[in-house]
């Protein structure tokens, strides 16, 4: 079979913005995530990028190769218009040699960020994303539309909190685990048709998804899980310790008081009746934002990890991708520690709770 750099310049050749483009051209990157490979396109510029190739390895959201691509296609040309996020330039369909296709994008010359040291400018980015108008309601698909956010992101705690119970061995973590899932059940009842601010967000915004060039600027990269929804979500997990230690790179714990400068950076760069109309929800939303990446890493350990593990017997890992792998299982595993829960819950039950509505 030929390698995957062959295969790629072959239909990157048909294209004709790429014409005589050859293997040694495309040079792989590092392994990031679970759900794309990345190759950077040399000898080629477009209105000073780079081209990137980003070659789905798997949906998160199940979707099938053709949908797949389509959504991630809307993901990135919605959000380039914020101008921190890079521009989509074509798609490469499906087809038997690449049967999830291939998307076309800029190429952010940057490196990871420190959130000890960048979450100013990375509350920045999710201000200018957050501030695109909202198209209307025919014109969101197919982006999810929560119009109800709270719950929207209830329907994927619900979904994954069937996983709790056979994947936490701790008793005591189970049991703070459901007395949250109890309380946010609660809460969703008592928010129904309430009324919060709503805009594109990016949902998947831990520090990993983010990189930093050399003015300073900082661009999100990983355009998979874009929808219509709260903005509070994005804040949270920007800056939940969950995230903030999720990826190997970018990996760093924020204290009380960072957590609470970063939410002021993102309000101050708003307008006035949007961030007193927000603040009454970043407590909550960043609670169930919580509960929403403990309940998804349940459900990793009890389903996606045998997944993979049967995957790996008939295609092994290479060395970088066993280093990910391990960062990761070590990560979820972690997510459930007893330690790791409180020192989460404390950030709303303890006597130190974060008052992110006095911001």
């Amino acid at each position: 079979m030929p390698a995957l750099s062959t295969v790629l310049a072959t239909a990157l050749g048909r294209h004709p913005r790429f014409a005589g483009v050859q293997p040694a051209a495309l040079e792989k990157l590092p392994q990031k995530g679970i759900a794309h490979i990345h190759f950077r396109v040399h000898g080629f510029e477009f209105d000073g990028h780079r081209p990137l190739l980003r070659v789905p390895k798997l949906s998160q959201f199940a979707l099938s190769p053709k949908n797949n691509l389509i959504h991630q296609a809307a993901c990135f040309s919605r959000a380039a218009d914020s101008g921190h996020c890079p521009r989509l330039h074509d798609v490469l369909p499906p087809s038997a040699e690449l049967p999830m296709g291939v998307l076309i994008v800029d190429e952010i010359a940057g490196v990871p960020i420190d959130p000890s040291q960048h979450m100013s400018a990375v509350a920045q980015c999710l201000a200018q994303v957050h501030a695109l108008p909202m198209p209307p309601p025919a014109a969101r698909p197919p982006l999810a539309d929560h119009g109800d956010p709270v719950a929207g992101i209830m329907a994927f705690i619900e979904e994954q909190a069937q996983f709790v119970a056979p994947s936490v061995a701790d008793p005591e973590a189970r049991r703070e685990i459901i007395d949250e899932l109890d309380w946010a059940r609660r809460f969703a009842a008592k928010a129904a048709g309430q009324t919060q601010p709503r805009s594109l967000v990016l949902t998947d915004t831990h520090p990993g998804n983010y990189l930093i060039d050399e003015k300073a600027q900082v661009w999100f990269v990983d355009l998979e899980k874009a929808l219509y929804g709260s903005p509070a979500v994005d804040l949270a997990h920007a800056s939940l310790f969950t995230s903030t230690t999720w990826d190997i790179a970018a990996n760093g714990e924020l204290s009380a008081a960072q957590v609470r400068q970063f939410y002021a950076d993102y309000l101050a760069l708003l307008p006035a009746e949007k961030s007193a109309a927000l603040r009454p929800w970043l407590l909550a939303m960043r609670r169930l934002t919580w509960l929403r990446t403990t309940t998804w890493s349940c459900k990793w350990a009890a389903r996606t990890h045998a997944v993979q593990a049967a995957r790996q017997k008939t295609e092994p890992l290479s060395e970088e991708e066993t280093i990910l792998q391990r960062h990761i299982e070590n990560r979820l595993v972690n997510f459930t520690v007893l330690s790791t829960v409180q020192r989460c819950r404390a950030e709303w039950l303890g006597p130190d709770r974060l008052d992110l509505e006095a911001i």
